[in-house]
C-alpha cells in the first residue's frame, strides 16, 4: 500500500488551545535529534529550567518541565503532595476545577470541595474560611479555568494556605505566559501549566515548579509515590547534577519549548501581558457590536480565553463548522453542562494579535448573518 504525504491545512488556531506557534518554533523542531543524555541536550535542559524560573517568576530549584500535556503536570502535583488519607480543599468552578477534584479523589485524599457555578468564581472567602476550619494538607486552585473564561484570585487565598501549614497547588494551564503568575510573591507551592497556550508551543509539555517547603514534604512522605513516572524525586535526579535516567525525553519538543521561552522572554513579561490585554479589549468590544458577551463577569474575565455565550436560535456547531470550514478559523464549544451554550476563543501567545481578532469578528459576522 502507497501512502500520500500529510499536508496539514492552514488555519487560526482560536480555541481553547493549541495556539499558533511561530516560525522560529517551527523550524526548532526540526532540528537534528540528540540523545537525552547527550551533553549538548542536557545543557539545553539547564537552559530551559532557567527560562522557566523566569517565567514562573520564581527561585524554586525544582522547576522543569514534565512530558505530557498540562494534565500530567496536574497529576504530579497532585500524586507527589498529597497521600492517601490527607485533605485537600479543591476550588470547583468548571471542567478543570472537577478534574483536579477527581486526581485527588484516585490519589485517594479526603477532598473538601468548594463550589461555585460556572461562570463565576470560587468564593475567596470561602476557601479561606475551608483551610481554617478544615486544616488542609493542600489546597488546590484553578488561575485560568479553560472551560469558563474566568480570572479566579488566588494569592489572598495562598497566603491563608501557609498561614495555616497547608500547601498551595496552582493551575497555570492558561495563564503563564500571558498574566502574572508571580509564584513567590504569592506564595504557591506547585504549579503547573503546559506548552501549548500562552507559551505558544506544540501540545507534550508540562512546566511544573515545586517550592522548598513542596520538596521537603515530599521527602517526608510516609508512602511511595502511587505513579514511578510522575515521581518528582525520581525526576529531580534526572534534571540534577546526577543526571540519573528516568525516561527517554522528547528531544524535539524541547528545541521547541526552548524557542518559545525565548520568544517571551525577548518579549518581556510585561510587554507580553500587556499585549495580551489590549487584543482582549478588542475583542470584546467587537463581540459587543455584534451583540455577543461573555460568560464571565468583567472584573473577571481571562485575556487569553474567552467563553461567549451563544444567542438562542443559533446553532453551536453549525457556527463552528462554517468558521472552520469557510474561514480557517478555529474555536472551541462549551464542556460540561456549557456544551452548546458558549464558544470558547482563545488569544493566546502568538495568536493574541490584531489580525486574528479583526479576521475573527469578521468571520463570526459573515457566519451568524447567514445561518441566522
Amino acid at each position: 500500500m502507497t501512502t500520500k504525504p500529510f499536508h496539514p491545512p492552514s488555519r487560526l488556531l482560536m480555541g481553547p488551545g493549541p495556539s499558533d506557534v511561530s516560525p522560529r518554533v517551527l523550524q526548532a523542531l526540526a532540528s537534528p535529534m540528540l540523545g537525552h543524555l547527550d551533553p549538548e541536550f542536557l545543557r539545553l535542559m539547564d537552559a530551559i529550567q532557567f527560562q522557566l524560573r523566569q517565567v514562573f517568576q520564581t527561585e524554586n530549584m525544582l522547576t522543569l518541565a514534565l512530558p505530557g500535556t498540562g494534565s500530567s503536570g496536574m497529576e504530579a502535583c497532585v500524586v507527589n503532595l498529597l497521600e492517601p488519607g490527607d485533605k485537600v480543599i479543591v476550588g470547583v468552578a468548571g471542567y478543570f476545577g472537577e478534574r483536579l477534584a477527581e486526581v485527588a479523589t484516585r490519589a485517594g485524599a479526603k477532598v473538601v470541595r468548594i463550589e461555585a457555578p460556572w461562570g463565576e468564581i470560587v468564593p475567596e472567602a470561602a476557601v479561606i474560611e475551608a483551610i481554617r476550619t478544615e486544616s488542609p494538607a493542600v489546597v488546590a486552585m484553578v488561575h485560568a479555568e479553560t472551560s469558563t473564561g474566568v480570572w479566579q484570585p488566588v494569592d489572598r487565598i495562598a497566603l491563608a494556605a501557609r498561614a495555616a501549614g497547608a500547601l498551595t497547588v496552582l493551575d497555570a494551564v492558561t495563564s503563564l505566559g500571558t498574566i502574572e503568575v508571580p509564584v513567590d510573591e504569592w506564595g504557591i507551592d506547585a504549579a503547573y501549566s503546559c506548552s501549548q497556550k500562552g507559551l505558544a508551543c506544540p501540545p507534550g509539555l508540562s512546566p511544573v515548579t515545586f517550592s522548598e517547603r513542596a520538596v521537603v514534604a515530599m521527602a517526608a512522605r510516609r508512602t511511595p509515590v502511587s505513579s514511578v513516572y510522575l515521581d518528582m524525586q525520581k525526576l529531580a535526579r534526572y534534571w540534577g547534577p546526577e543526571r540519573v535516567y528516568h525516561h527517554t525525553a522528547p528531544c524535539s519538543l524541547f528545541y521547541a519549548l526552548y524557542e518559545g521561552l525565548s520568544i517571551v522572554l525577548e518579549e518581556g513579561l510585561a510587554a507580553r501581558f500587556a499585549r495580551h490585554r489590549a487584543h482582549h479589549a478588542q475583542l470584546v468590544t467587537g463581540l459587543e457590536h455584534l451583540g455577543l458577551r461573555l460568560l464571565a463577569p468583567p472584573a473577571h474575565q481571562l485575556p487569553t480565553l474567552h467563553a461567549v455565550r451563544i444567542p438562542d436560535g443559533v446553532d453551536d456547531l453549525a457556527v463552528r463548522r462554517a468558521l472552520l470550514n469557510d474561514h480557517g478559523i478555529e474555536i472551541g464549544g462549551g464542556l460540561g453542562p456549557l456544551k452548546g451554550k458558549i464558544w470558547r476563543v482563545g488569544l493566546m501567545g502568538e495568536g493574541s494579535n490584531t489580525n486574528h481578532v479583526l479576521l475573527l469578528l469578521a468571520a463570526l459576522r459573515s457566519v451568524l448573518d447567514r445561518l441566522s
